[in-house]
């Protein structure tokens, strides 16, 4: 199934030319059970990324643009009246479906921002008091310009910790925008499925039966208890950050052909995990990309 997997990342890595490993960091967060933020500059892949993932893992996708006018009916669903039936039916809205891209999600307003709470939390949602299965696995990709930039509302803590990973993807090497301009790169047309839901959903079970022995164990602790306990560190990291961090590290061991989990694995994917969850201090000038690094480079891999 690993070789399936890697074929997947590697047909993505065609159309996303020289991003292997923002690939292979999205595709943990997948085989995670997680979600995914991408926060960078427009222009640079960040909604070629989500297109691509659910081709390669052959999910049904869906795609909502985040304004400043969009309502939480228009993510959710809403109940219309029926006149033949005389009773109210659920009108299922875009988040049900398999892979969510929302789009520039900082763009809306926190009451719109806030309808996906419970959608990534428990993988259902809620309408006049009755709830809804999602499908599954359910994975939601959003897309934020960065903050500077006018008319967006910053994500709330709350919601970010929904997210497992935030990746930014950043502009291509030399190499590899000579590739694109020369028109080298796949077209997404091209890219077919790689796994079927079944195997998809085989390998997601295989993940979770990865195993993180005492050692590592202990080390993922150290992180997350100096994370909060560190002086240049205001918000440390949550218990489900701490859980993130143990699926994460799973998924990128299993990607590697390997059942257990080394304290490399951690490190790999430790700043994607981390990094959008913390705050520095109000005296200190590191910016939260650099608090995971500041933690890998103080914290004992054994005691």
């Amino acid at each position: 199934m690993q070789s399936k997997l890697n074929t997947a990342i590697e047909h993505v890595a065609e159309v996303l030319l020289g991003k292997t490993e923002v690939i292979r960091l999205a595709t943990c967060c997948l085989l995670s059970g997680g979600h995914l933020l991408l926060e960078d500059l427009p222009g640079v892949g960040k909604t070629t990324l989500a297109h691509a993932l659910a081709k390669v893992f052959g999910l049904d996708f869906s795609r909502v643009q985040f304004t400043s006018d969009l309502l939480p009916a228009d993510i959710i669903g809403l109940s219309l009246f029926d006149k033949n039936t005389h009773e109210f039916e659920f009108r299922r809205g875009p988040v049900f479906t398999q892979l969510l891209l929302a789009d520039e999600i900082n763009r809306a307003t926190p009451k719109t921002q806030s309808a996906l709470l419970e959608a990534m939390a428990e993988y259902q949602v809620s309408n006049d008091g009755k709830t809804y299965a999602l499908p599954e696995p359910f994975f939601v990709v959003a897309t934020q310009n960065p903050e500077r930039h006018g008319g967006t509302f910053a994500l709330p803590e709350s919601q970010l910790d929904r997210f497992s990973m935030r990746l930014s993807i950043g502009y291509p090497s030399i190499e590899a925008e000579r590739r694109i301009l020369n028109g080298q790169g796949q077209a997404m047309s091209s890219l077919q499925a790689c796994l079927s839901a079944e195997e998809l959903a085989a390998s997601i079970k295989l993940v979770k039966a990865v195993r993180v022995e005492t050692v590592c164990m202990d080390y993922i602790q150290r992180l997350i208890q100096r994370s909060r306990n560190h002086p240049d560190i205001s918000l440390g990291l949550s218990p489900r950050a701490a859980i993130t961090l143990v699926n994460s590290a799973k998924s990128w061991a299993y990607l590697d052909g390997r059942d257990f989990v080394r304290a490399s694995d951690v490190q790999a994917v430790f700043g994607a995990v981390a990094a959008h969850r913390m705050r520095g201090a109000a005296d200190s000038v590191a910016p939260d990309n650099r608090l995971a690094t500041l933690l890998l480079d103080t914290t004992d891999v054994v005691v």
